[in-house]
């Protein structure tokens, strides 16, 4: 069966056997080759401003990218059996595949109504561990041109060398994400990612859904990062991307699994197993809450009219790009909500062009956010109902909002756990070290 171009008549039908064909790392690209039950695809990702990728540490560091960057392809038939061939694996690097299957995936099994309990690992060799020559006061960041990745590049240590790592697709780069990289004066790393376009292509036949992109760009920047002699990749998932959106089917399904603790602690385990211990990869933000980072991001005003926290923004598909905030989705709702306890009203307008938390049409979506919904978190990098709700009776308090009566209204029916000073102070474990400290 053809799990791409199938006749309209056709319905799904998984696939019985995903198979991991070749990796090919040459001194500035990583070309990734899969197949699923017969049918090939092909990923590539070329990489500017490092050394050549071409060596043990970095190799070994790209299997693993190429374990999950065949997750892309996996989906589009969801097969029973997944044959990693001859592809080293490991115990760690085997646990971290498994859950990015199950758990990374669990959004894709819940919209497909799928269970991937059945599915089977097949394969793989033993590994070595391959020690690279890393200077940890050399730190890249990965970036996205949004309030959490900004705030990482601000926060760090001053005496770090730091560098941002920036993902491009093949069509074209991201015009908010260039300039807010560009505001921060530092240099980059980028990686130009090239999918299949088989993949893209949307009909019937073919099973879609969310994959651990995040998990897969952690990656991708190691690579990097080893590429070019540094110790450390600085990631920004706060801590609120641990909680699940809803559970399923005695699943936890959470969109922001691949940012979540679970999912840093099994790429650390992963990545220690085949270069040693001396790599840091770790998320800056990890015991931050979505308030706290808000706050620091308020302070940073060179940034505030070159940002984008709008997914619109970043579409693979150029034509579909929006230049500005859509001022309607989730994730424009929640910026602007975690923003308003900390930037006047006026301000917040001249940022979105829109002001999404007195928008009437608005309504539904911020009760869900804030928890007073009936429906469960959104599918997108949002914070959790309870830090929302927080801001919003923060906000609910401002006389500048006393015109929006939505927002007392709501402020009176959420009751959140905690406070909103409770809010700006660490939130759990993280695994920052402490030369990346001030």
């Amino acid at each position: 069966m053809n799990y791409v171009m199938g006749e309209a008549e056709q319905t799904k039908q998984r696939a019985e056997l995903f198979r991991y064909v070749d990796l090919e790392v040459t001194e500035t690209t990583l070309r990734g080759t899969f197949e699923l039950d017969g049918q090939s695809f092909v990923e590539s990702v070329a990489f500017d401003g490092v050394a050549s990728l071409d060596t043990p540490a970095v190799t070994a560091v790209a299997q693993l990218w190429y374990l999950l960057a065949g997750l892309s392809y996996y989906k589009a038939g969801a097969a029973r059996r997944v044959d990693v061939g001859s592809t080293p694996l490991g115990v760690k690097g085997r646990a971290l595949l498994e859950a990015a299957l199950r758990e990374g995936l669990a959004e894709f099994a819940y919209r497909n109504e799928l269970s991937l309990d059945d599915v089977v690992i097949t394969g793989g060799r033993a590994i070595t561990t391959n020690a690279p020559e890393i200077d940890p006061e050399r730190v890249l960041i990965p970036f996205g041109g949004g309030v959490d990745s900004v705030v990482t590049t601000s926060e760090l240590a001053a005496h770090l060398e730091r560098t941002l790592f920036v993902v491009s697709p093949a069509s074209g780069r991201f015009a908010p994400l260039e300039a807010t990289a560009a505001t921060t004066g530092l240099g980059l790393v980028r990686a130009t990612r090239i999918l299949d376009e088989q993949i893209l292509v949307r009909d019937g036949a073919l099973f879609n859904g969310h994959v651990p992109v995040t998990a897969m760009v952690t990656l991708l920047a190691t690579v990097g990062a080893l590429a070019s002699g540094r110790g450390g990749v600085a990631m920004s998932n706060e801590h609120s991307a641990s909680l699940a959106n809803l559970r399923w089917r005695d699943v936890d399904v959470n969109h922001q699994w691949s940012k979540s603790w679970d999912a840093e602690q099994l790429l650390a385990g992963a990545l220690s197993e085949r270069v040693g211990p001396e790599l840091v990869v770790a998320s800056f933000l990890r015991d931050r809450s979505e308030i706290w980072v808000a706050r620091a991001f308020s302070r940073l005003t060179n940034y505030h009219h070159v940002f984008r926290s709008c997914n619109r923004a970043f579409s693979q598909v150029l034509e579909q790009r929006l230049d500005t905030w859509c001022g309607v989705c989730d994730k424009c709702l929640f910026t602007n909500l975690m923003l308003a306890p900390f930037l006047p009203r006026a301000t917040l307008r001249e940022i979105f062009g829109h002001e999404p938390l007195s928008d009437p049409a608005r309504e539904a979506q911020l009760r869900v956010l804030v928890g007073a919904g009936l429906d469960f978190k959104p599918f997108e990098c949002v914070g959790d109902p309870d830090e929302s709700a927080v801001a919003l009776v923060k906000v609910s308090e401002l006389a500048e909002w006393g015109d929006v009566e939505l927002l007392a209204a709501l402020a009176e029916e959420v009751s959140p756990d905690r406070t909103f000073e409770e809010l700006l102070e660490s939130q759990g474990p993280r695994r920052v070290p402490a030369h990346w400290l001030r």
